[in-house]
Order: C-alpha cells, then sequence, then structure tokens
C-alpha cells in the first residue's frame, strides 16, 4: 500500500514536501550489517547502579569526552542545549543511531578490513527511543536503513547538504559525515530527517559503535538469547545450533549484525526483530544484576558505555545520567514496546522500502506520547500479555475472563489462545500475534504485518517457551 506523501512517479515521504533542489550526493551501503544501540539504554538503567563504585570527578570527565554539538537546522526550534531534566514529568525523546565505521581495532575486529570499507560512516541502525513522563513506558521504533526518503537538507559543519530525493536513509548520515567531518553533522542531518519525516521534535542523540557494543556486552557478562532454529551465516561467521545460548560481546554483535544465512532472509527488516529482541534481553540482564555485590561489574559496565557512546549536550550530564537512570531504575519490562515503522516494498524497486499508510498512525502515538500498544484498564483488574514485541495499530484478541484477565482456552471460531506466549493459534495452524495481529512465522518467531507483510517485531515470548523452555 502505497504512501501518502507522493511527487510524481516516486513517494516523497517527508512530512512536508522538499524545497529546493532534489540532488542526491553519492553514497555506498555497507553488506556488513548493522550494530544495535542496545548499549546506550544499557548505560541510562546500570548508571545508578555503577555511580557509587566511581567518583563524580570521574564520571563528569567521562561523560565530557563524549559530548557532541548539535548542530542549529534552518526553520528548526532552536537547538535546547542545557540537560534534560529527568525530573520535569516531561516526555524524553532519544534518537539513538548505531553506526558502521572501521575506525578502532575493535569496529575493524568486527566488521572487517576490506579496503573499500575503510573511512565507511553509515548509520545501519536508527531507533527513536520514547521515555513517557511518568517513566512507565518506553517506545522504541526503528527507521529501516533502506527507506527511501525526501530530506530537505541540513546544516554541517562544513556547510550545507542540499535537498535529496529518493535516496536512501542511512546515506543521510553517511553524506553528512563525508561533508562535515565529524559525528555532529552526522547525527544533526540524520535527527533532522527523522523529524522532517515524522512531525516531531527530537533534540536529543546518542551515537554507539560496533567496538563499544561488544566492549559493553562482555562488561557485563554476555547475554542470554533464544536461537529458534541452526544459525549459520558466513559473512559474519556466526554458527549457533537451537536453544539457549550464552553469548559474548563479539558474537552478540554479529547475531545482531546478520542477515544472511539460515536464519535470515537477507533483509534488514528481519534482521531489525533481532536486533529489537536483543536490547530486550541486554537490559532484562542488566536489571537483574544486584547492584550491592555486583557492583564492580557494573561499573565497568557503565564505564565500557560511557566510552563508546557519544552524547548530544542535552544528555552528557551527569546530573541528567543519575536522574534519568533512578527514575527508570523500577521500569517494568513489559511496558517497553518495540516495532518498526510500517513500511512496503518501494515502488522502483522491491529490494527498497517506502513508509506504509500506518506510518502516520504510528507517527501520531510519537507526536501525542503514547504507548505504541493501547494498555490494559487495571481499575478493573485487567491485565496483558508480553507486548513487548509491540504493534502497528491492532488490538489483541480480546478473549477475557470475567475479571479481564486473558485465558487460554477455544473461541467459537476454533482457534486457541496462549496466554504464555500471547499467541492465537487459528483453525488451520496460522500463528497470530495477539498484540499485533501479525502474522508468526513458526520456525522465527518474527511477526509479519497483516496490512503489508512485511517484519515487525520478534514474538520473543514464543520462540522463549517453545523452543528453549523458558517458563512464564
Amino acid at each position: 500500500m502505497a504512501n501518502r506523501h507522493t511527487q510524481g512517479n516516486t513517494p516523497n515521504f517527508g512530512w512536508q514536501r522538499v524545497k529546493g533542489p532534489h540532488h542526491t550526493t553519492a553514497y555506498r551501503v555497507s553488506r556488513r550489517g548493522a550494530t544495535v544501540v542496545a548499549s546506550v539504554i544499557i548505560a541510562i538503567l546500570v548508571f545508578l547502579g555503577t555511580f557509587a563504585a566511581a567518583t563524580w570527578a570521574d564520571v563528569s570527565f567521562a561523560v565530557a569526552q563524549q559530548k557532541v554539538k548539535v548542530i542549529q537546522q534552518k526553520g528548526a526550534k532552536a537547538v535546547d542545549t542545557t540537560p534534560v531534566d529527568p525530573y520535569a514529568n516531561e516526555v524524553i525523546n532519544i534518537l539513538l543511531v548505531g553506526q558502521d565505521t572501521r575506525d578502532g581495532e575493535g569496529n575493524t575486529a568486527i566488521g572487517g578490513d576490506e579496503a573499500d570499507t575503510q573511512n565507511l560512516h553509515n548509520a545501519d541502525t536508527t531507533m527513536i527511543l520514547q521515555i513517557s513522563a511518568d517513566r512507565k513506558t518506553v517506545n522504541l521504533v526503528s527507521l529501516p536503513r533502506d527507506l527511501m526518503v525526501s530530506t530537505p537538507g541540513c546544516q554541517t559543519t562544513n556547510g550545507e547538504m542540499p535537498a535529496q530525493y529518493s535516496v536512501q536513509f542511512n546515506s543521510i548520515f553517511a553524506n553528512a559525515y563525508a561533508q562535515g567531518g565529524d559525528v555532529a553533522s552526522a547525527a544533526s542531518c540524520t535527527m533532522n530527517e527523522v523529524n522532517y519525516l515524522s512531525g516531531m521534535n527530537i533534540q536529543q542523540f546518542m551515537v554507539v559503535d560496533f567496538g563499544g557494543l561488544v566492549n559493553m556486552i562482555n562488561a557485563i557478562g554476555g547475554v542470554d538469547v533464544c536461537i529458534p532454529m541452526y544459525t549459520r551465516d558466513g559473512y559474519t561467521g556466526i554458527e549457533l545450533q537451537p536453544g539457549t545460548h550464552h553469548l559474548d560481546g563479539t558474537t552478540a554483535t554479529q547475531y545482531a549484525r546478520m542477515r544472511h544465512g539460515t536464519a535470515a532472509d537477507g533483509s534488514d527488516t528481519m534482521r531489525t526483530t533481532r536486533q529489537q529482541y536483543l536490547i530486550k534481553q541486554l537490559i532484562k540482564t542488566a536489571l537483574s544484576k544486584n547492584y550491592f555485590t555486583q557492583t564492580s561489574q557494573l561499573y565497568q559496565l557503565a564505564k565500557s558505555a560511557l566510552a563508546s557512546v557519544q552524547m548530544s549536550e542535552g544528555l552528557a550530564d551527569v546530573g541528567t545520567l543519575v536522574g534519568l537512570a533512578t527514575s527508570l531504575k523500577d521500569f517494568d519490562m513489559n511496558h517497553m514496546y518495540s516495532q518498526t515503522i510500517p513500511i512496503t516494498a518501494w515502488t522502483e524497486d522491491a529490494n527498497r522500502s517506502q513508509l506504509a499508510d500506518g506510518a502516520d498512525a504510528v507517527w501520531k502515538k510519537l507526536r501525542n506520547a503514547q504507548p505504541l500498544v493501547e494498555q490494559a484498564d487495571t481499575s478493573t483488574d485487567s491485565t496483558t500479555t508480553d507486548n513487548s514485541t509491540s504493534t502497528d495499530g491492532a488490538a489483541a484478541d480480546g478473549s477475557t475472563s470475567t475479571d479481564g484477565t486473558q485465558t487460554d482456552g477455544a473461541t467459537s471460531d476454533g482457534s486457541t489462545y496462549n496466554d504464555k506466549t500471547g499467541v492465537i493459534t487459528q483453525a488451520d495452524g496460522t500463528l497470530i500475534d495477539a498484540a499485533t495481529g501479525g502474522t508468526i512465522d513458526p520456525e522465527t518467531g518474527a511477526i509479519r504485518s497483516a496490512d503489508t507483510g512485511q517484519f515487525i517485531g520478534l514474538n520473543n515470548r514464543y520462540i522463549e517457551v517453545t523452543y528453549c523452555g523458558v517458563k512464564y
């Protein structure tokens, strides 16, 4: 289904129409895959527990070293450089960018050292992180790197990058870095484009690379991941049998980057489902640590995170990070909702994507700071399943008991509902994700949108219960 923003034969994906020339600057796409930004969220969530082990001066220095200027854009609201107030009872929006670069030994070890990848700076993973004003819900929305977009142009450290039309989303980061020569240019232009697409006013960003993610996963002692099927990828060298695996930093990062082989279809959108799952597992691991008995380990995690994450001026403040961690330390993971922005195949090339009609509903929820998943009415003791794989607007099946609690059992149409996995099994055996209404691949647990057929998330409870024997 085509997006409503159109111009000629090629859709214009902007929140408003592009003004000025439609130039396309040169860009390249790395075949080596993407990195996730799980480390950013973990750094926030565990910072409080580790802070007691460090001096204020030590941490302040580490944060100051990672501060990145936000470049003022033409026509945009003035950049606010004052530190974010985590206690202001206001929504916090952060753009999370996973950078594919070969700078440094750690990044080369993960991404390779081929001659054509040197000096590479791509945004291979981009997500909007939205923390609710009451700090009880978190939205995480992924933007595919192969999304075809228009851009109104942007200001860099070294002059203005012109407006572009019909370009791949991740090329904006690469082109801005090439012109401006720094992360400030790349991140600021990417943030400007996301605001242009969504109608939001995001002013904060965090950028992390391969090496940083590896170090942080290792610092926390690795992470458990459920692998539902034999997984082998010749590009990353990863090979895993079905079952639960405790992955170190390198293997977990390659798991998040892979998009070829036996457990992938080559698409960036399917890879995004694994990235979202890994983020949840990393946060779950971080929150499970005992702040009193594992202080040293958590401190190393925080130091690794701070050394690896480049932050906008409003976030690069110790008081902000400590305050935000304080407000999130009791966060319920069941209220973290993630999805990929609704897309469909691009009209000009089926190997690229464009925004689908459902994207407008997601942008509206983000602009209004609403959870991606409708919340249960707790006043009637209603409860829901783990909706953390999240939604493109569909509601749950509605099989409930008299007090509103979802239960197992058959319905009049012959379908059954499993409250441990959040899965509806139709009479013909088709698996439906109750939270999204999408169809579940029984082998991978990946969810496809009922409207567009594109991947929108992963039902992690389904694969964990079915393939790894996890008890819920």
